[in-house]
């Protein structure tokens, strides 16, 4: 019983997922044509977000780690734990100033009317591609030279191994924060591993606990800020 409530419950973000992407992909393609224009598209981006992520019944805490501020005038480089497809909307909801842009999985294109936003507001990366991987940092670094921050998940992805509290992280953000000498912002994200895993059967609404780790800056060495970065994220997870 339990697990078809939760078939029925997913069910309910796909429609309600569906329905706010029908009513808000005119005004996000016609705003999205133009990349100067990408800051009044994310509005309706974030009402997207907002719409689902609050429609599966979820809400957040943020709790701040560190007394360092989010800037206005400042592209990040945002990066949190990877553990369930809910991640996605919460940068979205913490930024409200800050367009963000993220890379994903060439993939998704596929999928009609959303591939068509999605190629847009996204950097898109063929994994099986080493050329692919090489020119996401140059299109990052243009969205951001446009105003956007930028999202990457570090783990690369979601863990086959539900086991594994926190994957080693890949040299992407890292990389990207030094050669445009853009602010790291981490965050670590607790409960959706458990609130919406990758297993259909399994999930439950609730409140998000959000931890605003730290503002790093960028340094030469970009294997210590991976290895700070990853610390600290490590660390909030155990202790939590």
């Amino acid at each position: 019983m339990k697990r078809a409530l939760n078939y029925l419950w997913r069910g309910w973000m796909v429609l309600l997922a569906g329905i706010l992407l029908i009513l808000f992909f005119i005004p996000v393609y016609l705003l999205s044509i133009k990349k100067e224009h990408y800051k009044y598209a994310y509005f309706f981006v974030r009402l997207w977000c907002k719409g689902v992520f609050y429609g599966m019944g979820f809400r957040y805490e943020l709790i701040n780690k560190t007394n360092k501020k989010i800037d206005r005038n400042q592209q990040y480089v945002i990066i949190a734990n990877h553990t369930s497809i809910v991640d996605i909307f919460i940068p979205v909801l913490l930024f409200p100033h800050h367009p963000i842009c993220f890379v994903g999985k060439k993939e998704l294109v596929k999928i009609p009317i959303f591939g068509t936003i999605y190629k847009r507001i996204c950097v898109m990366v063929d994994r099986s591609s080493p050329k692919s991987r090489a020119e996401v940092y140059e299109r990052c670094a243009e969205r951001m030279e446009e105003g956007d921050s930028i999202v990457i998940f570090p783990e690369g992805g979601v863990p086959d191994d539900t086991s594994v509290l926190l994957d080693k992280f890949k040299d992407g953000a890292f990389i990207l924060s030094n050669k445009h000498q853009s602010p790291l912002a981490v965050f670590t994200i607790i409960g959706l591993k458990e609130m919406f895993p990758f297993d259909h059967g399994k999930g439950y609404p609730g409140k998000i606990k959000i931890y605003f780790n730290e503002i790093l800056e960028p340094t030469k060495n970009i294997q210590e800020l991976k290895e700070v970065s990853h610390n600290l994220i490590k660390f909030t997870l155990q202790n939590n």
